[in-house]
């Protein structure tokens, strides 16, 4: 096999290989891209067992060949190498990849490529193209509420699904750890109105997300009821979803929650975020003192000392004391696009629901704790 390639797309590709392989793996192979340069190009693949991603780039192939190499060790030599550089890739079947760019020349040890896993195929149900934008904005402000506790592996995951709540179904990504949930909503594009429901794994939410850089891109997504698969600009990642049954989280999304509080976005998160400085690293709680036109941020530790912040809101409703975790605050204040955000509160023990000004597309919802 003999190859060339521009440095800063192998860089991109190397970059997507080594998020999917695992650091601390016991299968070899595992922890290999496998490069294959054919007529039609130079390909890079990777894969977790869970996750697969394969991304073809445009390259002058002088010999053709497949050899499999670290996909770890490949991308800090790439990343190494200087802006602009053309990339030499050589395997002559003797054990190694030689890569050379200027007077820079490496040789890495290999594995046979017919070691290297396949991800058994799959008949996707469901295929429909969708602006990257679109995609992005529904797993990026669903994402930090993706639970990590493993035993309830089912919340692993953001819910992907087709909601038919309204009178206009809409595409909405769901997660949540039993503490904060997120729900957003898009519009239904073309085609997926027979989409399995789905839980994608956080991984590959992490993974999809260096996917979807350009706006003006498309994404072909296409779903089974044990796959998914996102296609972008010659990078295809495809992977398994989580085996399990979300629960109904529209039990826990407050419908009449009457006291409204409007304020500055930012403002809150930076007034949290400093009294917070203070908060026990245990329990990390705020408390929201609220009456007319007025929100008082108070944190209180025995161990550390106490803090306060005044902030002038709107806010016209019966007082009410309610504390809450400030880093779960301060994720969801991380959220809101506009500036202003309005929490709806029903009393100290109930759930919270916070939202962009009007917008009912992107709503959050976050469980309060004893302060």
């Amino acid at each position: 096999m003999q190859v060339n390639v521009e440095r800063s797309a192998l860089l991109k590709a190397t970059n997507h290989a080594q998020g999917v392989v695992e650091r601390r793996n016991t299968i070899p192979i595992l922890q290999n891209v496998l490069i294959t340069a054919d007529s039609e190009g130079l390909a890079l693949k990777a894969t977790d067992l869970d996750i697969e991603i394969v991304e073809k780039l445009n390259s002058a192939v002088s010999r053709e060949g497949a050899v499999t190499v670290s996909a770890h060790m490949l991308h800090e030599i790439v990343r190494k190498l200087p802006d602009g550089a053309e990339v030499n890739l050589t395997a002559d079947g003797d054990g190694s990849l030689t890569v050379s760019a200027g007077r820079s020349r490496f040789a890495l040890s290999t594995l046979p490529k017919e070691d290297f896993p396949m991800m058994a195929s799959s008949e996707f149900q469901c295929s429909f193209t969708a602006n990257a934008a679109l995609i992005r904005r529904l797993f990026d402000k669903a994402k930090f509420a993706i639970s990590t506790e493993e035993t309830r592996y089912y919340l692993n995951g953001v819910y992907f699904h087709v909601a038919n709540e309204h009178s206009q179904p809409s595409l909405r990504a769901v997660a949540t750890d039993g503490h904060r949930l997120a729900r957003i909503d898009a519009p239904l594009p073309i085609g997926a109105e027979e989409m399995a429901d789905v839980i994608v794994p956080r991984k590959t939410v992490g993974e999809l997300r260096k996917l979807l850089e350009i706006d003006d891109d498309d994404v072909e997504i296409s779903v089974s009821e044990t796959k998914i698969r996102f296609a972008n600009a010659g990078v295809v990642l495809t992977s398994k979803v989580i085996d399990g049954a979300f629960p109904d989280y529209s039990r826990v999304i407050p419908a009449s929650n009457t006291l409204k509080l409007e304020l500055d976005a930012k403002r809150f998160a930076g007034a949290v975020d400093r009294v917070s400085t203070v908060s026990s690293e245990r329990t990390r709680a705020v408390k929201m003192s609220l009456d007319a036109d007025r929100l008082v941020l108070s944190v209180n530790s025995p161990d550390t000392g106490s803090a306060t912040e005044e902030l002038e809101v709107v806010y016209n409703a019966d007082p009410i004391e309610i504390g809450f975790n400030s880093k779960y605050l301060l994720e969801i204040a991380a959220q809101i696009d506009q500036e202003n955000a309005v929490f709806m509160f029903s009393d100290p023990g109930s759930p919270t629901l916070v939202r962009e000004g009007d917008d009912e597309t992107a709503i959050y919802v976050v469980m309060p704790m004893r302060v």
